[in-house]
């Protein structure tokens, strides 16, 4: 520090990492110039012209020649006095700094990679030509080939000052060297002699000693601590701290979560690195389909997370990874078997000895409670608005999702209501959800968004408030069975299932469409002709899809006519009653270990396997409507939109309620009908167009039609 006239003071530029390599191969060149020197000073020969330089010297030999081509020292190259000077200098201002704390980059990649001074001035001479241009031709003139313009093994080693022949030497450029199996050197041209063999150093390596620390362009990994922290206190805490504690010790970690995309292990993994000081490099390995070589991006995960000195998070695990016929997956986990750096695997599936030859340490990462869905989504929802509604918080933590979905489906709400200008509020915060219901849902139900509520439901008041414990069930399932420790054993999921029972037309389907919004979840109804298979096993596998991914998108599943696939089971006559049997007992374990939310209705109780009532939390009861509610029903169906002739009022829809034993969906086909006809010739719906449609209606049901109670037809 210096103080020059006007009194103020200034302070030294601080040497970036830049500059630190360039003092580094500052020495080189002076090692490269006395090589040169040390060259042109024996060559030519006695017998040769004294010719300098040739200018085709590398690419030929001539007659002349080559008599002296053994007469070049084969030996190492002795650093002269101004080298060393220059090297004891550069390594004292980098213990300077390493003593203040700030270590350069080339010292603190040689301290986290292992690397002695030997090995260390080894990557510095083959990364030259990538930072300064002049070596390339100076690397072409001593290795007597113009065409080879890169560090090889034996120019290396002599200008390092080492024998070429060193045994001791040559160690450093195997495959299991600190150099090449931590990803610093590449040595290619196998096939060549040993010392002519080319030395590369990768981008990434050059770019993090010059100080870019950018992600590399098509690595499918994402770099950052997590967003949302785990809250204090919940199992969800406990695991963090034991997993921190876990990765104390130079062992990989393999955290199974309830759901691939659940995505809180992840979350997990990042807050017990973050504990042990470090931040996460998350590896994405369902991405690497996508990959022509699979193996490469796993190593320069790896690389990369050895240059930051962070852990690396690699998952999920178990899934298909990389392109058909490529490597199984024990040779592309192979690199994180015995890791550098602290590894923590994720996934929902059971670790398969078969992938590394030692398994990973194994932890469990439960699900988030309710009261830990809220925390993370009030969280998330603050880093957009200053005070979330509480509403909204509400109807995100009923989605059973894990951090990361959590995060994202946050900002698309907040997204949503910026745009419409209105705050986030519970509806904003549904809507975001709905794009997570994609796959084998879409493709084998069909969805249903929710437009009703309670008030549209005409039903008995026992059957009303059967399906409110139901809607009941679903909303506190986290806390009676997670927390209040009520959930049985043998494998039983979390799930709610019930069964509606009750003749066509009583409003089944209408109920289910009730609950499902009640919740603020999708219904799927479930396309039977898509998921029954004549193929033995395909009928299972479709259902299974259905149930994985009604449980990752945490929508509400509805079988109608369920006896089709939940029917009694039969004495086994042939081979086709015991496949059929076969698949009723699967669908009894897998609705008995569902974690959503599954309806059945029927309209033939008594056919459905007595199995299934036992599994079930509810059978609720829909009977035929009576004349109260059928008046009622006929008023909800005509609503306040349609226009109303003069004749149909409350006495006549009496009268209608009265005369005719029908159920709601007969109703309302008949308000529809009656609404055509009156639409057709512009006029407002008439007690006329409604009886009318009411003998269609029986038509149609195969019913006796009693032709004293309607008006004539009228004929065109």
């Amino acid at each position: 520090m210096t103080a020059p006239a006007g009194g103020r003071t200034r302070t030294a530029p601080v040497p970036g990492p830049a500059d630190w390599l360039l003092a580094r191969l500052a020495v080189v060149e002076e090692r490269v110039r006395q090589a040169i020197a040390l060259r042109t000073g024996e060559d030519p020969g006695p017998d040769l012209p004294e010719t300098p330089f040739d200018p085709f010297r590398g690419l030929y030999v001539s007659d002349e020649m080559a008599p002296h081509l053994l007469d070049v020292p084969a030996g190492p190259l002795t650093p002269a006095s101004a080298g060393a000077a220059l090297a004891a200098a550069v390594r004292d201002r980098e213990d300077a700094a390493t003593a203040a704390g700030a270590a350069p980059p080339v010292r603190r990649l040689a301290g986290d990679f292992g690397l002695d001074d030997l090995a260390l001035d080894v990557l510095l001479v083959a990364l030259a030509p990538d930072v300064d241009t002049r070596f390339e031709r100076c690397y072409g003139y001593l290795n007597d080939d113009v065409t080879c313009r890169h560090a090889t093994v034996g120019l290396a080693l002599t200008l390092c000052g080492v024998p070429p022949a060193s045994a001791t030497a040559r160690r450093l450029f195997a495959a299991g060297a600190p150099l090449r199996a931590g990803g610093l050197l590449d040595v290619f041209d196998s096939g060549r002699p040993y010392p002519t063999r080319g030395l590369r150093v990768p981008d990434r390596v050059t770019a993090h000693l010059l100080g870019d620390d950018s992600l590399p362009a098509g690595l499918p990994v994402s770099f950052g601590p997590a967003a949302a922290p785990c809250p204090v206190e919940g199992p969800l805490a406990g695991v963090v701290r034991h997993v921190a504690r876990l990765l104390a010790h130079p062992w990989p970690v393999h955290l199974r979560e309830s759901h691939d995309r659940d995505g809180t292990a992840t979350t997990v993994a990042e807050a017990a690195l973050a504990r042990q000081g470090l931040s996460a490099l998350v590896l994405d390995l369902t991405a690497l389909d996508r990959e022509t070589d699979p193996g490469a991006s796993v190593r320069a995960a790896l690389l990369e997370a050895r240059l930051r000195g962070c852990g690396l998070i690699a998952g999920p695990v178990g899934v298909p990874v990389g392109p058909p016929g490529g490597p199984p997956l024990r040779a592309l986990l192979a690199p994180l078997a015995d890791p550098p750096v602290p590894v923590v695997f994720t996934g929902s599936r059971p670790w398969d000895a078969r992938w590394t030859p030692v398994p990973p340490v194994a932890a469990e990462c439960p699900p988030l409670t309710g009261a830990e869905r809220a925390a993370v989504w009030r969280h998330e929802l603050r880093t957009h608005t200053q005070e979330p509604d509480e509403a909204a918080v509400t109807a995100g933590a009923r989605h059973r999702a894990g951090p990361r979905r959590i995060r994202a489906m946050a900002a698309a709400a907040c997204r949503q209501a910026a745009a419409q200008g209105v705050p986030v509020d519970a509806a904003a915060v549904r809507s975001a959800t709905r794009p997570w219901s994609t796959g084998a849902l879409d493709r084998l139900a069909r969805r249903i968004r929710p437009a009703v509520g309670w008030p549209d439901l005409v039903l008995p008041e026992r059957t009303h408030e059967q399906l409110r414990d139901l809607a009941r069930r679903v909303r506190h399932r986290d806390l009676v069975l997670g927390e209040w420790r009520l959930r049985p054993g043998g494998g039983r999921g979390r799930g709610v299932s019930a069964l509606f029972s009750g003749g066509s037309g009583t409003g089944k389907t209408l109920a289910a469409e009730v609950v499902a919004g009640d919740l603020g979840l999708d219904l799927y109804t479930v396309d039977l002709a898509t998921v029954v298979d004549k193929y033995i096993g395909e009928t299972e596998k479709h259902l299974e899809q259905i149930f994985a991914e009604a449980e990752a998108a945490d929508a509400v599943l509805l079988f109608d006519e369920a006896d089709a696939v939940f029917g009694r089971r039969t004495a086994t006559q042939d081979a086709h009653d015991r496949y059929a049997n076969t698949g009723t007992s699967y669908l009894l374990q897998r609705l008995e270990s569902f974690d959503g939310l599954a309806l059945l209705t029927t309209n033939m109780h008594a056919n459905v396997d007595p199995a299934f009532l036992r599994r079930l939390d509810l059978v609720v009861p829909f009977p035929a409507p009576d004349e109260a509610r059928r008046r009622a029903l006929w008023d909800r169906c005509l609503g306040p939109a349609v226009p109303r002739a003069d004749d149909v009022g409350a006495e006549a829809l009496a009268a209608l309620a009265g005369a005719f034993d029908l159920s709601g969906g007969a109703i309302r086909c008949s308000v529809v009908t009656a609404a055509y006809r009156a639409a057709d010739e512009g006029r407002p719906v008439a007690m006329a167009d409604l009886l009318a449609a009411v003998r269609q209606e029986y038509a149609k049901l195969g019913r006796y039609v009693d032709e004293s109670r309607f008006p004539p037809e009228r004929t065109s």
